[in-house]
């Protein structure tokens, strides 16, 4: 007998038997340990909450609800919720009812929520989608409950049911009897029958706002003692896109990654993220056509771990943000997961770039992403992404395209002209750059800077032309299309009722939902435009109708005369059902349609023969 049985037998209490180790606690994950227990303990689903509430307090409980959204947005957990208030009895209370609050755990809650109660069935339907399983939910929905007060039957996923078995619910789910309620949720709410969700009463679960995410995300920090930076919590809050289970899981991979420390380094490199500053610059050097920065700051991230196809993605992201800075700057700027970087950056840049070049860098971009994630070399297809980007940064609009190619068509200067076509431009930029010192020659052979010309001298040597002169309110419009400022031409043919126009004056009355800053705009618009100042007003005079709505009575009108015509209306008798769809003046588009261009220049020679061959 060796050693270390005569121990465990001499050992007092129980001779030969080893004391027993101490119990492990088995660790629960974040997203199961923080899994709401009551409505309030739910973020984001105030509507839902407040419809419940209203329903339990008239007695109006219907008969099966479906609950729908995107992925960890709290369907299951919503649906135990429903049942354990549906059954909510407090203790030395029988008279309690179903009611959403629950200050304490009631004689049936501890069981709803771990799944073991005998009057609560839970079933998955993406494993019982035959219609086996859906009899026997039919022919043990006639026996009453056991304990509880209602039968509560909770189907998840259930658009993965069959047709028999939706086609077999339909009856039940119909006309079931008192004590018997359902409870339904699927993440894709068009495969479920019209015929189900006319039964049920049906909840959209939103996605949860990344300021409610983010308040939640740092109380549970603070719960677990865990140290995070506020970086940290918006790249998960990003990454997450709405979902509470997908942020508390990306939070929980952050805390065992950073060995229980949550920083921003680590969050990106757990995720290959690039760091936003840098993106930030990889976007400025693109759009000011600087490529060689462009392609030593995407190599640089790549080094640094990230992948090329999440750095477009990431670029494309800060596009839309500047985008929205320019366009809506104030709820755009509210977001709390934007950084001071993002934000203070972004907004310089919405100044600075139109709205024209930042929609073709998103197209250009949402193209290039799935081509970098399938391509076999991942850095060349992003390299030749930003390529593209930076030469169509400035490019024209094709309507500017073809207003150029017109005039150089009138002008003489044809696509021939210069030796048969222009040389490929150098990316110009968007974002305009400092002038670079010039080289001059010196005795000696060297070369020496040259100090680029003031800014005063161009302008004593092309004076500025002398803007458009604007005789009607038309002309006004027609000057904002020109200028792409579609906003404030959209603005002026719906929201603005003309009073009086003369040169460098209007005025005008808002109509309704119309901005209270648009006289303002349009004053500071039309000094820009034309160089010179105008005096916008605003009337209480009730004053023209808007041109929006003269061109819908033009176009009734039209319509009207159209329909009153013999020829017309005889196809339309032989044709039943037939439509005036449009009404087109054919001499009016062919005389738009026509431009007269001057005949080239002769030669000087004054031999035109040669131009006569070519």
């Amino acid at each position: 007998m060796d050693d270390t049985l005569g121990t465990l037998i001499d050992e007092p209490g129980f001779p030969g038997v080893p004391a027993p180790a101490p119990a492990v606690t088995p660790y629960r994950v974040l997203a199961r340990k923080y899994r709401p227990q009551t409505f309030d303990d739910l973020i984001g689903q105030g509507a839902m909450v407040r419809t419940l509430a209203n329903a339990f307090e008239a007695n109006r409980i219907p008969q099966a609800w479906m609950l729908t959204g995107v992925r960890g947005v709290g369907k299951t957990t919503t649906a135990r919720i429903l049942a354990r208030g549906l059954n909510y009895l407090r203790s030395g209370h029988p008279d309690t009812g179903p009611t959403v609050e629950m200050p304490e755990l009631g004689l049936h809650c501890q069981a709803i929520m771990e799944s073991r109660h005998l009057d609560v069935l839970e079933m998955d339907a993406a494993s019982h989608t035959g219609i086996d399983d859906v009899r026997g939910i039919i022919d043990g929905i006639r026996y009453g409950p056991v304990s509880a007060r209602y039968k509560v039957y909770i189907v998840d996923e259930v658009h993965m049911l069959s047709e028999k078995a939706f086609n077999a619910f339909l009856k039940t789910l119909e006309e079931p009897p008192p004590h018997a309620k359902f409870v339904f949720a699927t993440t894709e709410i068009r495969k479920v029958p019209v015929t189900i969700l006319s039964r049920c009463q049906r909840f959209d679960l939103r996605r949860v706002e990344a300021d409610v995410l983010s308040e939640h995300l740092k109380k549970i920090c603070a719960a677990e003692s865990v140290e995070v930076e506020p970086e940290a919590i918006a790249a998960i809050v990003r990454a997450a896109e709405g979902s509470v289970r997908d942020a508390l899981s990306l939070l929980d991979q952050a805390i065992a990654h950073g060995a229980g420390v949550v920083s921003a380094a680590s969050v990106r490199d757990m995720l290959g993220l690039a760091d936003r500053g840098r993106v930030v610059d990889l976007f400025e050097a693109t759009m000011r056509g600087d490529i060689p920065a462009a392609f030593g700051e995407l190599r640089s991230q790549y080094d640094s771990g990230a992948d090329p196809g999440v750095v477009l993605s990431d670029l494309a992201g800060f596009t839309h943000l500047v985008t929205r800075l320019k366009l809506v700057p104030e709820a755009a700027a509210a977001d709390p997961s934007l950084s001071d970087v993002e934000r203070t950056r972004g907004a310089e840049f919405a100044q600075k770039l139109p709205v024209r070049a930042l929609s073709r860098a998103w197209q250009i971009l949402l193209k290039a992403i799935p081509e970098v994630q399938a391509a076999p070399r991942p850095l060349a297809a992003a390299e030749m992404a930003l390529v593209r980007l930076a030469y169509a940064a400035d490019l024209p609009t094709p309507d500017e395209a073809l207003r150029s190619l017109r005039s150089d068509t009138a002008s003489g200067a044809g696509p021939g002209a210069e030796g048969g076509g222009r040389p490929l431009p150098a990316p110009r930029a968007s974002l305009q750059d400092t002038p670079r010192p010039q080289l001059s020659a010196v005795p000696g052979g060297s070369a020496m800077p040259r100090p680029a010309p003031a800014p005063e001298a161009v302008v004593a040597a092309s004076p500025q032309p002398q803007g458009p002169r604007l005789g009607r309110f038309e002309d006004v419009v027609a000057l904002a299309a020109e200028r792409r400022d579609i906003t404030l031409k959209i603005a002026l043919e719906r929201d603005v009722h003309l009073v009086r126009f003369e040169e460098g004056r209007i005025e005008l009355r808002l109509g309704q939902g119309a901005k209270s800053s648009l006289p303002v705009d349009l004053s500071k618009a039309l000094q820009q435009w034309t160089g010179r100042n105008w005096l916008v007003s605003v009337s209480r005079e009730a004053g023209a109708p808007t041109l929006a709505a003269a061109a819908r009575e033009l176009e009734e009108n039209r319509h009207r005369d159209a329909a009153s015509h013999p020829l017309v209306r005889e196809v339309l008798a032989r044709f039943p059902g037939a439509q005036i769809v449009d009404v087109r003046d054919k001499a009016q588009e062919a005389a738009a349609d026509v431009t007269e261009v001057p005949p080239p220049p002769p030669d000087a020679t004054g031999d035109d023969e040669s131009d006569d061959e070519i």
